[in-house]
């Protein structure tokens, strides 16, 4: 059985929450990290499951410990942001899906879910491709941004799949942004991607990615144990994105 356990109250108006689990590239946990750390976000809640590693996370600096999963809050900017520092089994997607949906049903809030969508012959110097999908009247928000469609027919998949797919059954207007990102490596660029041409319009926030590319090497040696755990994990457990042709 998954739940969310509330730490603290926090004052939000319709806020929007960045979702950051990890899978292909690490993009959407480099790009959430960035979120959570730049703007000093409030550790707000975190989220039990039977398919959560029970691990406690320590940091530098600091004698204290928190659980894997957590989500934290930015009460002036109206941000919600899901950090996860271990994968999601996929034995636990569908209650770990259940509960946040209703979790973000209660707090009003529209959720952006960040796929990486591996891509093996991207050159260094290319600019990943980014593109969105929707549930409830959330489209709205990928043509107010020219946020391209997908140019193919694809999936979603392992817990942000199954969140995207919860979604869709409860009418939650939720966005998915899917971006080309290093199958195999953290992909800082991908995670800038994201950032710069779909997070940050939607959301109308207002975020420095500079570090990312100044210091994009560094965050690949840092983020490596963890695409390392990660590439052990089945990829129902990792989330992603892959085209599904008819002909291969």
């Amino acid at each position: 059985m998954a739940r969310v356990r509330e730490k603290t109250d926090v004052s939000l108006d319709d806020p929007m929450l960045v979702e950051g689990l990890p899978g292909v590239g690490l993009v959407g946990k480099i790009a959430t990290d960035l979120l959570v750390d730049q703007f000093d976000m409030e550790y707000v809640a975190s989220i039990d499951a039977d398919g959560i590693p029970r691990v406690a996370i320590y940091d530098e600096g600091n004698r204290g410990i928190e659980p894997p999963v957590r989500i934290y809050a930015d009460e002036e900017r109206d941000l919600l942001a899901l950090q996860s520092d271990v994968p999601v089994s996929r034995t636990a997607a569908v209650d770990f899906a259940d509960s946040v949906t209703n979790w973000l049903t209660d707090v009003d809030a529209t959720p952006l879910y960040l796929s990486g969508l591996p891509i093996e012959d991207q050159t260094p110097d290319e600019i990943p491709d980014i593109y969105g999908v929707a549930t409830g009247n959330a489209a709205t928000l990928l043509d107010e941004n020219d946020i391209p469609t997908p140019p193919e027919r694809g999936v979603v998949g392992g817990p942000t799949g199954a969140l995207l797919n919860r979604a869709g059954e409860t009418h939650l207007d939720a966005v998915g942004l899917v971006v080309e990102s290093d199958p195999q490596f953290p992909d800082p660029a991908a995670a800038n991607q994201l950032l710069t041409n779909g997070i940050e319009p939607i959301t109308g926030v207002d975020v420095n990615t500079d570090e990312l590319v100044d210091r994009a090497e560094e965050i690949r040696e840092q983020k490596e144990k963890l695409a390392q755990r990660m590439q052990q994990a089945s990829e129902e457990e990792s989330s992603q994105a892959q085209p599904m042709r008819m002909f291969q």
